[in-house]
């Protein structure tokens, strides 16, 4: 079997864990403390939070789009894929070295989705975006650490905090979406969605197409 290599080593800001690139052959993988993150192969749940969320608000004339999370760059491709040429996509980031990352070695994976001049790549915490910014952004999508539960940054935490919900509820649009990635289930999170005003309902689906283990997926609907 052919060995892993490692590409890269990347501090989470804030105190974070390291993040870890490597590469298998053509399957690369990021990991933090030995655990894996994200695979090349299983990105299925990833396309899914994307168009699920898209398709939502696919009749809106120039719709804003925020992406927490870059990952690698699949969310932000099956994004695209959904949206119109009108569309405005902003990316935020927290680690400088996953956005070089995926304007280099993991690039080709989701067919350069930076490069599309509909994105803008923000290096910055999505919580500050969402702190700033009211009434901006017809679709929010979270894919950031691990779901609900952190496993890379504590203060990640807050998104999913009262507080945090709260800033996405006022940072969306009237009928706004936002969408949230998940390893796993949590019907305490779904109350704490509903009670902070949104229509939620949790979406179980594949890690990858055609297969493997199954992810979670919160839409959440801005109804006011």
């Amino acid at each position: 079997m052919i060995p892993w290599e490692l590409l890269g080593c990347a501090q989470v800001p804030g105190g974070g864990e390291e993040l870890r690139l490597y590469k298998r052959g053509g399957e690369f993988s990021i990991r933090v403390n030995g655990r894996e993150l994200m695979n090349s192969r299983t990105h299925g749940s990833e396309d899914a939070l994307a168009e699920l969320a898209c398709a939502k608000i696919a009749d809106r004339h120039r719709p804003r789009v925020l992406i927490g999370g870059l990952g690698m760059g699949y969310t932000t491709a099956a994004a695209l894929r959904r949206l119109g040429t009108g569309a405005q996509v902003v990316v935020a980031e927290l680690v400088p070295a996953v956005v070089e990352w995926n304007r280099g070695p993991l690039a080709d994976l989701a067919g350069h989705p930076l490069k599309d001049a509909r994105v803008t790549v923000r290096e910055a915490d999505v919580a500050q975006i969402l702190k700033a910014e009211h009434r901006a952004y017809d679709a929010i999508l979270l894919d950031v650490d691990n779901g609900p539960e952190g496993l890379i940054l504590k203060g990640n935490d807050w998104l999913y905090s009262p507080n945090g919900l709260n800033a996405a509820y006022a940072a969306l649009t009237r009928e706004g979406v936002l969408a949230i990635w998940s390893a796993g289930p949590d019907l305490a999170f779904t109350k704490r969605l509903r009670r902070a005003g949104f229509e939620a309902n949790e979406v179980r689906v594949r890690a990858r197409s055609g297969g493997g283990g199954r992810h979670t997926i919160w839409l959440a609907v801005r109804v006011s």
